[in-house]
């Protein structure tokens, strides 16, 4: 299993920005018959590891071209720092992004309108929590102050429930002074795992003597896809509950297209709506993150993130 110890995000940007697709809508004046852009570039990153996120999009992508009558161009970027470069740069309309990322990708310059956030479960508010793991047998770790000069799984420096808040947390727990780097290099051995299934499998096969996942991969996802066991890791951390991941629109697509997707994702993409369109079938479950659906959001809703921003001092919440 491969692990990044380090994360170059001026590489990444460089990288990314020349892989995601030029030709998206708020590049272009020409308006389609329903009146929205004749293509719409939508980013995400995977939750897991996944060779192909597509599938997973598959029913919001069908939704979206039968509602705006445009194409879907949708791109699988390697890293958050793509799909903000991309707004920047206006070659992303649609992104989907974890709290932290957006959060971010507002920092450094992106305009952007929340679309709504992601629920679990219909009548279920949004949100999540962050989990700190160890294995059941590990005797050595029984709380989050026990990671202490311990080899621990991250996710990724921009992931929200997989460094952000557990940065704060081993702050608390003076296991690290600050969010800077060499801080936490000093408190720790950080290994970025890449997804938050890796952290938790890297865990679980003993890779890492603690580390950071969400908390439905650990108690869900990947039970059910029968890669970990219910009694193979014990949860030692819950975060406080985290604003849910959500999609958000470019600024540049202008008010009255921003608003009218709005609408489309917040009264439509969800499984009750899509069943019944035929856009899905069985346990109808949008991107990786196998959520129910969306509901509405604002960006205030993420002021949570700024201020463990603030608490960590993290270098990563400027970009």
């Amino acid at each position: 299993m491969f692990f990044r110890r380090s994360h170059t995000v001026a590489a990444v940007l460089a990288g990314l920005a020349l892989t995601l697709s030029a030709c998206s809508g708020s590049d272009s004046e020409a308006l389609n018959e329903q009146g929205y852009p004749e293509t719409l570039t939508l980013a995400a990153i995977p939750a897991e590891n996944s060779t192909d996120l597509k599938a997973s999009y598959e029913p919001v992508i069908a939704l979206l071209e039968r509602e705006t009558g445009s194409e879907i161009d949708f791109v699988q970027a390697s890293d958050y720092a793509g799909v903000v470069e991309g707004l920047i740069a206006g070659n992303v309309d649609l992104a989907f992004f974890g709290p932290f990322a957006y959060v971010v990708a507002g920092v450094n310059g992106a305009e952007m309108t929340p679309l709504g956030a992601v629920v679990q479960d219909k009548g279920t508010p949004p949100g999540y929590q962050s989990y700190g793991l160890a294995r059941a047998d590990n005797d050595q770790v029984n709380e989050l102050g026990d990671f202490k000069d311990k080899k621990v799984c991250f996710v990724d420096p921009s992931s929200t429930s997989g460094f952000l808040y557990p940065t704060a947390g081993l702050i608390e727990n003076k296991v690290i002074e600050s969010g800077a780097e060499a801080d936490l290099s000093a408190g720790l051995q950080p290994i970025y795992a890449g997804g938050h299934d890796a952290s938790a499998l890297a865990i679980a096969a003993g890779d890492c003597d603690a580390g950071f996942a969400f908390d439905t991969m650990v108690d869900k996802t990947l039970i059910e896809k029968g890669d970990l066991k219910p009694d193979q890791l014990k949860t030692v951390w819950k975060s406080e509950t985290i604003a849910g991941s959500l999609f958000a629109a470019n600024n540049d697509l202008g008010t009255e297209t921003v608003d009218k997707l709005r609408t489309i994702f917040t009264e439509k993409v969800n499984a009750d709506y899509m069943l019944g369109e035929g856009l899905c079938t069985g346990d109808c479950r949008i991107t990786d993150e196998r959520v129910w659906g969306v509901v509405p959001a604002t960006d205030a809703d993420y002021n949570g993130v700024r201020h463990v921003c603030e608490v960590t001092g993290s270098e990563k919440c400027k970009g």
